[in-house]
């Protein structure tokens, strides 16, 4: 794949959330940096990508996806690179790795050597969020302020919630300490074990074992209520209850600086795709009900939900195949969680582009400290990371043609509508669809499969 140094964006409707800019214009990139934004044609040498009928965001970051690496267990498919492959085919030009890995993120080591590996893979850009206690174990606060300073962007034990209220607060201080941010994965363990899907009768008709929904509001409670004394900045992941929206509703009214994300299976499914023992909708947090589902949009609508994350979660093959009760929580997400969200927020009169698109770059990039690098926005003089989205075009979501090893995706074979065109990484392009649009110097620098 060639390098892109120079590149002309040339009339689309181009959309940056950060400034608030919406016109149709051309964007000029040059040396991996956007050197010219105008309403009016720019001349230029530059091999061209015709982007009429499209829209030029700043690339999308997601700030919550699980790539499996390191894995010396060797139990997943899924590395930094494949995940990476399908960032770019996705739109995401920036991607935030949880630490539920073998070995877990927990000490600068492991750190550094995910900031390798994603320099190594050269496609999305890759930062790792580090732990907040040793293994994800909860008893033991890691070293937090090595964690950040070595790279880490954001503290979570992402799999697993910080049960003990004392090692939270301890966990809290350090990453306020730090100027971090702590991404809570809402669970209380005492109230699922044994939990397969959302408690109800549902549930108790397919004899398995019923997740509660006050196992994720209880905690994110639990959690703002410490933190009111503390005052680190914090951030509830993947809700799925309309408690835990009421909730962090009135954390942020109280002036705390909390956060909170949805993903594209809460904003569309429900318990009911779990129906008939469908381990493909078995994720954690469950999926609920259409009340639920309803509450966090209007959380999403009213701007208590700010950031969308596709808590990208790769398996193999066998760990679904199985029983439910056994199957493996979660779902992939990164190769079709633009239209998807595309469906559930501008389809259903929620959002529009533009709103959307910052809770997809400004929003996330501002929460885990990458608007510092320039990233998330789309300016002169700053990082050519750029998404090229046509929002008519049309498709059949099929997980077998993912760049992602896994393929377990509850939407396969959904018509989708929206996807990324082109991805652009400090202005060399990752990934580009087939199609007449492009000159024919930048045909060829579309990522090979």
């Amino acid at each position: 794949m060639p390098d892109m140094t120079d590149l002309l964006l040339s009339g689309g409707r181009v959309i940056d959330p950060a400034s608030g800019l919406d016109q149709t214009g051309d964007v000029l990139i040059r040396d991996g940096m956007v050197a010219d934004i105008s309403v009016s044609p720019i001349t230029s040498d530059a091999p061209k990508l015709d982007c009429e009928g499209c829209i030029v965001s700043p690339g999308l970051l997601d700030i919550h996806v699980h790539f499996r690496d390191p894995d010396q267990a060797a139990a997943h498919e899924e590395t930094i690179a494949t995940g990476s492959a399908a960032a770019v085919a996705g739109g995401f030009t920036s991607v935030c790795c949880m630490p539920n890995t073998t070995p877990a993120i927990d000490s600068t080591e492991v750190v550094e050597s995910i900031r390798s590996r994603g320099a190594a893979a050269n496609l999305a850009r890759v930062f790792p969020v580090a732990c907040g206690t040793i293994g994800r174990a909860g008893e033991t606060v890691a070293p937090i302020l090595d964690l950040v300073e070595s790279g880490a962007v954001a503290i979570s034990d992402d799999g697993d919630g910080v049960a003990d209220s004392g090692v939270m607060r301890q966990v809290l201080s350090l990453v306020a300490a730090a100027d971090s941010v702590f991404m809570q994965h809402c669970q209380d363990p005492t109230l699922t074990r044994g939990a397969a899907m959302n408690a109800g009768p549902l549930a108790a008709r397919l004899g398995l074992g019923g997740w509660p929904r006050e196992a994720e509001s209880l905690m994110l409670r639990r959690d703002l209520i410490l933190n009111r004394s503390v005052g680190a900045r914090y951030h509830a992941q993947h809700l799925s209850v309309a408690e835990s929206v009421t909730t962090l509703r009135e954390a942020r009214a109280e002036g705390q600086a909390a956060t909170g994300e949805a993903s594209p299976h809460h904003l569309l499914l429900t318990e009911a795709a779990c129906d008939g023992w469908n381990t493909m909708a078995k994720v954690n947090p469950p999926l609920r009900t259409d009340a639920d589902v309803a509450a966090i949009k209007e959380g999403i609508a009213e701007g208590t939900i700010t950031v969308l994350a596709t808590d990208h979660a790769p398996h193999p093959a066998h760990a679904k195949q199985t029983d439910f009760a056994s199957a493996a929580f979660g779902m992939v997400g990164l190769e079709c969680a633009l239209p998807l969200y595309r469906e559930a927020l501008i389809d259903d009169g929620v959002l529009d582009w533009p709103a959307m698109l910052a809770m997809m770059t400004s929003e996330p990039a501002a929460i885990a400290g990458l608007h510092h690098l320039g990233l998330g926005r789309l300016e002169v003089a700053g990082p050519a990371d750029v998404t090229v989205i046509d929002p008519e075009a049309a498709w059949t979501i099929q997980a077998d043609r993912f760049h992602s090893r896994g393929r377990n995706c509850p939407f396969e074979g959904r018509s989708a509508r929206g996807r990324a065109i082109a991805t652009l990484v400090a202005g060399r392009m990752m990934h580009q669809a087939a199609g007449p649009r492009a000159d024919a110097a930048i045909e060829d620098a579309a990522v090979v499969r």
